[in-house]
């Protein structure tokens, strides 16, 4: 009886110390992001500044952040110029790796679907070409993941395929099972594998259209001095030039960050009320527990798949991308598996969940809160036991939604965009369609 006294008192004091009343609300927040950081610190939380190299954590030992690399890779990011082997010549030049990750949508494609080559229009006005069949399209059969906070990713894609370390260490037999994985077999991490089959997969090449008319040779110069001549143009120094830009990308004056760093004022009693129902009674930290509120795991929630939505292309309910980490791994238990994506700028988001399932928070919000699988292929007995069904009432929930749409929101991640190419083209599409919708002409 005494043991069991003592738990009781242990729990009422532990639980007054989350929510007691005489701390306010900017303490109790600070006091509870410590006790769930890995750190022991909110600390933990807060990103690094904009030029701040040495504090970017999981870089690819052989391919340290330079400004030389962010230079050249943030534009080779958004080079239309890139696009050298459409399967259609009209395509030539129209698409970049930013067709399907746009600032203004918080780097997804701003639509249900990512689609590069056989595609014209920008954001939500993107379709498939006339000159395309749909099994021409580079189309992806899930919805692109944000490419914001991908420093704290080891591993890339919603299944964790790209990467020899991290999540990938021992799944090296899944390698050879699909063309595509068996770059990990080079060793680097995920941003640096991801973006070299990349370049292959979505039909761009470095040549010397690229080197010397358009005067990219100078960069790779600059950013690849130790690299031979013979390797220093190439599909691994554009991926590494790539991966050191994308590694830079923090939403790093987001209200939520600046409340961190020491201004109280940056967050309104709505988003602090949202901060502590994500950090304890609405379990979203559970999952979402990394810096970004991203997690290098992979859960089970049941969400229905891109193939399931009308007009999406080059797909299918049979596409393995439909298995999640499964897909990759090849192991049963890990079918219906997704990682957890970070969580910052979702203002910015036209869809959510891997399969676009969802348009709107709210709607986000409420199939969490329910955790019921809303997808006919995944029983409620295949969910994450994590899963599990929270009652919040109206007010909790807006705080919440405020919390996540508001604290979280950058506004200014143009700054991460380049003013011009060195192509001269329009960026991030230059098929007529998207000149036209971007201004460009």
């Amino acid at each position: 009886m005494k043991k069991i006294y003592a738990l009781i008192a242990f729990s009422c004091i532990f639980n007054a110390c989350m929510h007691d009343p005489i701390l306010d609300l900017d303490a109790q927040l600070e006091r509870r992001l410590s006790t769930i950081a890995a750190t022991g610190s909110a600390d933990y939380f807060i990103f690094p500044e904009n030029g701040d190299f040495n504090s970017i954590p999981n870089q690819e030992p052989t391919n340290p952040i330079t400004s030389d690399k962010v230079k050249l890779g943030k534009l080779l990011f958004y080079e239309t110029g890139l696009a050298q082997n459409p399967l259609n010549g009209e395509a030539l030049e129209t698409f970049s790796c930013s067709s399907c990750h746009i600032p203004n949508a918080g780097f997804t494609p701003g639509r249900n679907q990512g689609i590069a080559d056989g595609a014209i229009g920008f954001g939500r006005g993107r379709q498939v070409s006339n000159q395309y069949q749909g099994d021409e399209v580079d189309a992806q059969g899930v919805r692109p993941l944000s490419v914001l906070h991908t420093a704290y990713s080891t591993n890339s894609l919603w299944s964790g395929a790209f990467g020899a370390k991290g999540v990938n260490i021992g799944t090296e037999l899944a390698w050879d099972s699909d063309p595509s994985f068996e770059v990990n077999h080079r060793g680097f991490e995920g941003l640096e594998s991801q973006n070299i089959e990349g370049l292959h997969l979505h039909r761009m090449e470095i040549n010397r259209q690229v080197l010397d008319e358009y005067g990219y040779r100078e960069l790779f110069d600059n950013a690849f001095p130790d690299f031979s001549e013979t390797e220093r143009y190439s599909d691994v120094t554009a991926s590494f030039a790539l991966a050191a830009y994308l590694r830079t990308l923090f939403a790093n004056e987001a209200p939520f960050q600046k409340w961190l760093k020491g201004d109280k004022t940056a967050l309104t009693e709505p988003q602090k009320r949202g901060a502590m129902l994500f950090l304890d009674e609405a379990n979203c930290y559970k999952c979402h527990n990394g810096p970004a509120f991203s997690n290098n795991a992979f859960y089970a929630l049941g969400t229905n798949d891109l193939a399931q939505i009308p007009g999406v292309v080059n797909t299918s309910v049979n596409d393995k991308r439909n298995l999640g980490r499964g897909g990759f791994t090849g192991l049963e238990g890990d079918n219906y598996k997704f990682k957890v994506p970070q969580l910052y700028n979702l203002k910015n988001y036209s869809h959510f969940f891997h399969g676009s399932s969802k348009e709107t928070l709210e709607d986000v919000i409420d199939f969490k809160l329910e955790a019921v699988s809303e997808n006919p292929n995944i029983p409620n007995s295949r969910l994450s036991p994590l899963f599990q069904r929270v009652g919040l009432n109206a007010q909790e929930k807006s705080d919440l939604i405020e919390f996540l749409q508001g604290a979280l929101y950058d506004p200014n991640l143009n700054r991460y965009v380049p003013e011009e190419i060195l192509s001269g083209n329009c960026f991030p599409n230059n098929d007529a369609a998207s000149r036209s919708m971007l201004g460009c002409d």
